[in-house]
């Protein structure tokens, strides 16, 4: 079962591949069924290693048997396991949404759609922080695609900025990969957990550097403040189903920042143990606060709902900072919970769109009438995200609340429970204004039909959520193994360097 490992970013790699030669039929139908087929088999082999972790195994995969340690890993614990199965699950109703029309008018969406999914699976699973800049291109030149194909006036401006920002970041990453590689001879993460502990008091501040510029790229890629400024424009302009499928984008920073605080700086990393978390949590907090606000603020339901996805950022970013088993259990618990509900806010945002017509999503002028099955979409979307009982929101951000240090007791609460609060009032006032406030003078325009497609992929993501609220005792336990497999560093460094070649930097 070792080969599984290959199978969540060969799969779609390959079904991407043979999109691209089906084009030529020009048959929609045609590539819907290639693609549905590509994702059946990608869940199948995504629950298939869930499975295969759920017990505790690290399963190490190397491609190649370089002794210069350039070899190509790739590890499966439970939280890489967890992270694959939640891309796979958002990627289900994302796909159905744009098979209700949008997916026609955007060039190779199916294709590309397939090729984000290798790009997330893979940094998901490498053990290598190269081969994670690798996979970090291949999902961003991706999204790309996605979210300026097809795209006019506005998209075409904001996918611009998205574009320049993570080339920027790119570069950086790169830079800070040559300088860990420059100090270290490794960029093998056990490897890297090894030596930085022995590093030289000389060469200490390089390596600090180094660590520093790396974790700015991940922060940046997860819309950490201050370098959150892109984050809004962009997924309020992209379409509905790309948008959705984003939620998870950020998540990936997170990810990273989450596997190199425990494993690379954890309690065996020397001077460099605990390298930031102090930084990550201050800021976590102002993001919370300020994504708070950003939803009272929003003028459109699609950029309250992107300020959604930065309140989600900010809230993991606390949880992990705090770097406590019960903390790190509570934001891997928020973590899907928190895709679920910002897509499906993103799809319902669409869905207002078209029942208005000209207004869109706009939230400064009323409207006619709109449909009760979206109101209730949105009411039920609304209380997952902003952490309302009973639904799964609640019971990650109670979690966190609860496993809180009481040294940092006061500020977190203050920060989690009023930026709550905040995101309660904006959806509120979103609410009204769209629901309520209607304008009664003039004739309603005839509604459009409802799509089913459309309904049935937002109703996927709500059910998502459902789930998790009522199988909240076994994803809780899941959580909390994965939270103490996580900061075990040794076993993981037992593992990969057991499987891999010991070569000394020179």
């Amino acid at each position: 079962m070792t080969h599984l490992l290959l199978a969540p970013i060969l799969i779609p790699l390959v079904t991407g591949a043979i999109l691209l030669l089906l084009e030529r039929t020009h048959s929609t139908t045609v590539l819907r069924t290639g693609a549905w087929i590509g994702i059946a088999v990608l869940l199948a082999a995504s629950v298939l290693m869930f499975a295969q972790s759920y017990g505790g195994d690290i399963t190490v995969y190397l491609l190649g048997d370089w002794p210069s340690r350039l070899g190509i890993v790739l590890m499966a614990d439970r939280l890489s396991a967890l992270m694959v199965l939640t891309t796979v699950l958002l990627a289900i109703p994302c796909l159905l949404y744009a098979c209700a029309g949008w997916d026609q008018r955007a060039l190779h969406f199916h294709a590309l759609f397939q090729i984000q999914l290798a790009g997330l699976n893979g940094a998901f699973l490498t053990g290598d922080v190269f081969n994670l800049f690798v996979f970090f291109e291949v999902l961003l030149i991706a999204s790309y695609g996605l979210l300026l194909s097809g795209g006019r006036g506005a998209r075409i401006g904001a996918g611009m900025h998205y574009v320049v920002f993570n080339i920027v970041a790119s570069t950086l990453f790169l830079i800070a990969l040559g300088l860990l590689y420059g100090m270290l001879g490794t960029l093998n993460m056990a490897e890297i957990a090894v030596r930085i502990a022995e590093v030289p008091e000389e060469s200490l501040a390089m390596v600090r550097a180094a660590a520093g510029l790396m974790l700015v790229v991940f922060c940046a890629k997860a819309a950490l403040l201050p370098m959150y400024l892109w984050l809004p424009e962009t997924y309020s302009r992209a379409p509905a189903a790309v948008a959705a499928l984003f939620t998870i984008m950020t998540k990936v920073g997170l990810y990273t920042v989450l596997r190199l605080t425990t494993l690379v700086f954890g309690e065996g990393a020397g001077e460099m143990a605990g390298f930031a978390q102090d930084t990550l949590l201050t800021f976590g907090l102002v993001t919370l606060a300020l994504a708070g606000l950003g939803v009272v603020g929003a003028t459109r339901l699609r950029i309250g709902a992107a300020y959604l996805v930065l309140m989600s950022s900010g809230t993991l970013f606390v949880a992990f900072a705090l770097a406590q088993p019960g903390t790190i259990a509570a934001g891997l618990y928020y973590l899907p919970h928190s895709c679920f509900a910002a897509a499906a806010l993103f799809l319902i945002a669409h869905i207002v769109q078209r029942e208005r017509g000209r207004l869109g999503d706009r939230l400064l002028e009323p409207g006619q009438p709109l449909r009760r099955l979206t109101g209730v979409l949105y009411m039920i979307a609304a209380i997952a995200v902003v952490g309302l009982p009973p639904l799964s929101g609640f019971i990650g951000k109670f979690l966190l609340l609860d496993a809180t240090p009481l040294d940092d007791a006061g500020w977190v609460f203050a920060a989690v429970l009023g930026s709550s609060l905040l995101a309660l009032v904006g959806l509120s006032r979103t609410g009204t204004r769209l629901f309520w406030r209607v304008d009664t003078d003039t004739l309603p325009s005839p509604a459009p039909s409802i799509r089913r497609t459309e309904i049935t992929a937002t109703v996927v993501l709500l059910a998502y959520g459902l789930a998790m609220t009522l199988a909240a005792e076994p994803v809780v336990r899941y959580a909390q193994a994965t939270a103490d497999q996580l900061l075990d560093a040794d076993a993981y460094i037992r593992e990969i360097r057991g499987t891999t070649p010991q070569v000394r930097a020179p």
